[in-house]
Parts: C-alpha cells; sequence; structure tokens
C-alpha cells in the first residue's frame, strides 16, 4: 500500500495534476497563514467567531478553504484583525517586467496624484 507521500509523488508526476496542484498554493498558503496565526494567538475558532461576530462554522469554513465562495477581502481583515494581526495584500509582476531604478512605474498620472497628497 501506497503512503501518502508516494501517492502524492506519483501524482504529481502527471502534467494535469501539477497544473492543479500548482495553481492551488497561494490559496493553501495563506489559508496555512491563517492557522499558525491562530494557533500562535492561542485563540480557537469559537474565539474567533465571537470577536467578529459570526459562528465557529464560518470560521471552520474559512480555515478550510473549501466553502462555496471565496470570503470577502473584509471577512479576511476582520479575521486578521481578531488575531492582532494585519493582512497585506500585494501584487506581485509574474512577467518579470524590469523595474525603474529599484522602484515600480507608476502612470504619470498616478505619480502626480500620489505627490499632491
Amino acid at each position: 500500500m501506497l503512503t501518502h507521500k508516494e501517492l502524492k509523488d506519483r501524482a504529481l508526476e502527471r502534467a494535469d495534476v501539477k497544473a492543479a496542484y500548482d495553481a492551488l498554493d497561494e490559496e493553501f498558503s495563506l489559508l496555512d497563514a491563517f492557522l499558525k496565526a491562530r494557533a500562535s494567538a492561542g485563540m480557537t475558532q469559537a474565539e474567533i467567531a465571537e470577536r467578529i461576530g459570526t459562528t465557529q462554522s464560518a470560521i471552520a469554513r474559512l480555515e478550510s478553504g473549501s466553502g462555496k465562495h471565496s470570503p470577502s477581502l473584509a471577512t479576511l481583515q476582520k479575521y486578521a484583525h481578531a488575531l492582532g494581526c494585519r493582512l497585506e495584500l500585494r501584487l506581485v509582476n509574474e512577467m518579470g517586467t524590469p523595474k525603474v531604478k529599484g522602484q515600480a512605474r507608476r502612470s504619470p498620472g498616478r505619480a502626480k496624484k500620489l505627490r499632491a497628497g
């Protein structure tokens, strides 16, 4: 009988399985970060739920990633704040476009707005 690791390794040899697995990497990384933060805070799902005004089962669905829909940004922020954390989102250029002297390129209109504010 195959172990879990052997089964996983064998399945990942298939290109279609590997592509699907890799596509879920970002989602699972975020879910893992949530679980680690909650464990580090020493909080239960019920305690998080009480802090953000929802149910323990809703927190369980959020943490499992198997819900019928993705949680809103507001919900993810509430979860993070309940743990004493800040949620950070950022865009990462996957195409490897060079940056200008270590800075991200901005449109001229956006740069003017940033300087004016």
